[in-house]
């Protein structure tokens, strides 16, 4: 064979497998792509899910409209993102981490912070008013983040709301960490979702009343931030109603488990340096589908023990001891001693529930989606991050001990919002368990966050019927005596620099 011919068959070989390999990725996009939205696995549970009086089945198909503060993301930003990847440093919110606002009394010193030393040799900070660590950071202010993050002039994920209220306006607040913002590449969060139907109810209703919507969630924050954050952030916007979803950052089953035992076996595996193919894998996983499929299909492999497939990874033996007195169906909600730090959140809803009284709103609390249940058994490739989140993020627990404590805390839920007169969204009740609908255990796919945010719909209606029927609202605005703009944004965060020595790998 003449190396011409050679040469000409070698590239129609490598052409052939390209042009396979386009093909292929292309399929898998509009796979991944069809699973997401109104998605099949949502629409089969869309019927399971009563609608409220008035409320149109055509509503879930339509979206919110376009944001109209979609911005054009600065060129140094993604070349901050591609210094994160390059460090090699890319764990969990990296990426996003660049584009929020640090608190200054948590970052301190940079290089002495365990989590923010491994920067790309910048930040941006903000001083808090009260001089707090709560909440850690912000999103910064009328953005457009590498990661699709769409900010209004609060850092508020979602569309501009002016400070002042406009006549005839509703106002409601959503709060809470990753499953309120939701994951920043998805074009919508369901509060936002909510907010476009509550307006399309309003427009059956020929109401002349608008709704406005405020996400006041961040990823990571816990409860004693949440209520700093309505305190500080949302209270100058006076909002009618503020609705907190939130059951996973303070959710330790170590509470009730005092005597950990070592495990008995090297499960979770100690983390070891990644090779160039895991690297390149991790890498390309991050930008193709089929990478990513093949990816999944390689961990699949990794599952310890001789369980069904799919099933629950081996822990250790451990005791899980319930406080002595605390009845597990009917719980005293003034104790101390309430499992996976719910003495500690119930504080934290009194202050936000003063805070929102004390500006002439209520607020609501809806109840905790956990995907999590005794002998579960899911598909160990579609569903591999919902394996490694229930198996190595909360190892050793099994999963009838977290089935029953995310039980026990939407039962306190319920029961402190019956005791102080609050509506109660069973959030919970309604959402289906459908693994298709979840990424990991508590987040939701684009389809799932629809669905989470069609049911929270359903039980907020009512809340809202009631409010408009009695003239609680819409309010009239104070106007007089109140601030031109939010006091909590007068001084824009500033960028920070710095050099930290390199941290031994």
């Amino acid at each position: 064979m003449s190396l011409r011919n050679f040469l000409k068959n070698t590239l129609m070989v490598v052409l052939s497998v390209a042009l396979c390999t386009a093909a292929a990725e292309a399929i898998v996009r509009w796979v991944d792509a069809e699973s997401g939205g109104t998605g099949s696995e949502a629409v089969r549970h869309l019927d399971e899910i009563p609608r409220a009086v008035g409320v149109e089945r055509a509503w879930y198909f339509s979206a919110p409209p376009p944001l109209p503060n979609r911005g054009k993301v600065p060129d140094e930003w993604h070349e901050l993102v591609r210094r994160v990847e390059q460090s090699g440093v890319t764990a969990g919110t990296r990426r996003a981490d660049m584009f929020k606002a640090w608190n200054t009394a948590l970052v301190g010193d940079p290089c002495a912070h365990p989590y923010l030393r491994d920067a790309p040799g910048r930040l941006f900070v903000y001083d808090p008013p009260d001089g707090s660590r709560h909440p850690p950071y912000r999103f910064l202010a009328n953005t457009t983040t590498p990661a699709g993050l769409v900010t209004n002039a609060y850092g508020f994920r979602g569309p501009p709301v002016p400070f002042v209220r406009a006549p005839r306006t509703v106002r409601i607040a959503f709060v809470g960490a990753s499953t309120t913002v939701s994951s920043h590449h998805l074009p919508y969060s369901y509060p936002e979702y909510i907010g476009h139907w509550l307006n399309l109810w309003a427009a059956s209703k020929k109401l002349d009343l608008r709704f406005e919507v405020l996400n006041a969630g961040r990823e990571s924050v816990n409860s004693t931030d949440i209520a700093t954050i309505v305190g500080q952030e949302l209270a100058p916007l006076r909002p009618d109603l503020v609705v907190y979803y939130e059951g996973a950052n303070q959710f330790s089953l170590r509470t009730v488990v005092p005597d950990l035992p070592p495990p008995p076996f090297a499960w979770p595996p100690a983390d070891k340096p990644a090779g160039l193919w895991s690297r390149w894998l991790a890498e390309a996983a991050d930008h193709l589908a089929l990478a990513r499929r093949l990816k999944a299909l390689l961990a699949a492999t990794d599952q310890p023990g001789d369980g069904p497939a799919g099933g629950e990874w081996p822990k250790p033996a451990y005791n899980l001891v319930w406080p002595a007195g605390v009845d597990e169906r009917d719980p005293d909600i003034a104790r101390s001693d309430l499992p996976v730090n719910l003495a500690t959140i119930l504080r934290d809803l009194d202050r936000i529930r003063a805070t929102t009284a004390a500006v002439g709103g209520e607020l609501a609390l809806a109840s905790f989606v956990w995907l999590v249940k005794d002998g579960m058994v899911l598909n160990p490739i579609r569903h591999r991050l919902i394996l490694e989140y229930l198996n190595v993020s909360y190892f050793p627990f099994r999963y009838r001990d977290m089935e029953r404590l995310a039980a026990f805390q939407n039962r306190v839920f319920a029961k402190y919002a019956a005791q102080h007169g609050l509506a109660f969204l069973d959030v919970a009740r309604l959402m289906p368990r459908d693994p298709d609908l979840f990424i990991d255990a508590i987040h939701d796919t684009e389809a799932g966050v629809r669905l989470r945010g069609w049911a929270a719909f359903q039980e907020l209606l009512p809340l809202v019927e009631k409010n408009l029927a009695s003239g609680v609202w819409p309010k009239a605005d104070p106007g007089a005596g109140m601030p031109a703009a939010h006091p909590a944004f007068a001084t824009p965060p500033r960028p920070i620099s710095f050099s930290c020595p390199a941290t031994p790998r």
